[in-house]
């Protein structure tokens, strides 16, 4: 990948449901350690954008490329290796496995085929907070918590790029604040770009730029300091 390639790039893709338009001829680069928030509102198609660019399921048209390697030219394997080694998720709804401890689920990537590096899993789980709950099982863990967790296993394997899929979306304004401040904290020291998806305006000022969804496709607004 040369210096000047996006790290993440969709490439005129479209998806359809039911012979319905959800994402038409979308494109989208996403710079090295850059942070990119998507809006739109709800059933616009954010979480099939989310899905596509996660590697998560195929564009009906167009390609989706992971530092400059095109994936619609891949096995399902091909994918599946690429999407473990560059891209890390933090999901709405946490999905953390129920019986292993925080500190278990933040290993899982390593566990699935990274390379083993646990001291960094703890300095995420410090760096994040949640060090005291490493033993703890996610039915005891608050909302904010297990968002933690999730975040430390999104790094896990030093992706990337980390997409988020509203990560904020089950949280309280004040653990919101606290969650958004600490995940763009450690996606900084990880030197990692990130893609946030959310319908949430008070993200906004937080982000390098914001992209909205509209008629199915992407409109990019830089900061005011950007």
């Amino acid at each position: 990948m040369t210096a000047d390639e996006p790290v993440l790039a969709a490439i005129d893709v479209s998806v359809g449901r039911g012979g319905q338009p959800i994402l038409e001829e979308l494109s989208l680069s996403i710079p090295t350690g850059s942070r990119t928030l998507v809006r739109g509102p709800s059933g616009a198609g954010k979480s099939t954008l989310f899905s596509v660019l996660g590697l998560l399921e195929p564009p009906d048209e167009g390609r989706v490329l992971v530092h400059g390697t095109d994936a619609s030219e891949l096995s399902e394997r091909g994918r599946a290796r690429l999407r473990r080694d560059a891209i890390g998720f933090v999901f709405q709804d946490f999905q953390l496995v129920p019986d292993l401890t925080a500190r278990e689920n933040a290993l899982l990537p390593q566990d699935h085929g990274g390379d083993r590096d646990e001291a960094w899993v703890d300095e995420l789980l410090e760096t994040l907070a949640v060090a005291d709950r490493a033993d703890r099982y996610p039915a005891t863990l608050s909302g904010g918590e297990k968002q933690r967790v999730a975040i430390a296993r999104a790094l896990a394997n030093r992706p990337a790029v980390v997409l988020a899929d509203e990560p904020t979306g089950q949280l309280d304004p004040e653990t919101t604040d606290r969650v958004a401040g600490l995940l763009l904290d450690v996606q900084a020291s990880a030197d990692t770009a990130l893609v946030t998806i959310s319908h949430d305006p008070s993200l906004e000022d937080l982000f390098d730029r914001t992209a909205r969804l509209r008629d199915r496709r992407l409109v990019e607004t830089p900061t005011a300091d950007g």
